[in-house]
């Protein structure tokens, strides 16, 4: 099984493709997003969903994972990444992707073996899952772990939404 996925942000959308081959992590693929920073937030979120929908379209996965919505320092903060989540879930929709959401928690939890992880711990958890000779990018990276940690979970979330069809 092949997975996309995504770490969603305004100004950085990370993602990761992962496929799992006979009980072994398989890097695929990872990159960042990066909107034009002088482009207005209409233009910022279509660059997002239209590079996602490439990315898509190029690896072509399975099903896909994206991490959920935690806190932020302030409401437009919030506001602001939950409109790239938004980008980003139009693209694996329109793609006709099952979707799982996970927890930052869950994530680190499943990558790490517990949800209290920093950035880095993380970062060289999947580097070494995926036999990478470095770590990816931060924002990649973290993509790779939500793919993982879909992988991980067997992707219980995406076969029983499957199942309801």
């Amino acid at each position: 099984m092949r997975v996309i996925g995504i770490d969603p942000g305004s100004r950085f959308t990370g993602y990761g493709i992962v496929e799992e081959d006979r009980g072994r992590l398989v890097h695929i693929d990872c990159g960042v997003i990066v909107p034009p920073p002088k482009a207005g937030p209409a233009a910022r979120l279509f660059f997002i969903q239209d590079e996602l929908e490439r990315v898509i379209r190029l690896n072509e996965p399975d099903q896909a994972a994206i991490e959920d919505v935690f806190y932020a320092n302030n409401w437009r903060s919030a506001l602001k990444l939950g409109q790239a989540r938004g980008a980003a879930l139009a693209a694996l929709g329109r793609c006709a992707l099952n979707v799982s959401e996970y927890p930052p928690a869950k994530v680190k939890q499943c990558v790490v073996g517990h949800g209290r992880a920093d950035k880095v711990q993380v970062a060289e958890m999947v580097r070494i899952l995926l036999g990478l000779p470095e770590r990816a990018e931060e924002n990649a990276s973290d993509a790779l772990a939500v793919a993982i940690s879909h992988l991980q979970a067997g992707g219980i979330d995406a076969r029983l939404k499957e199942l309801a069809k």
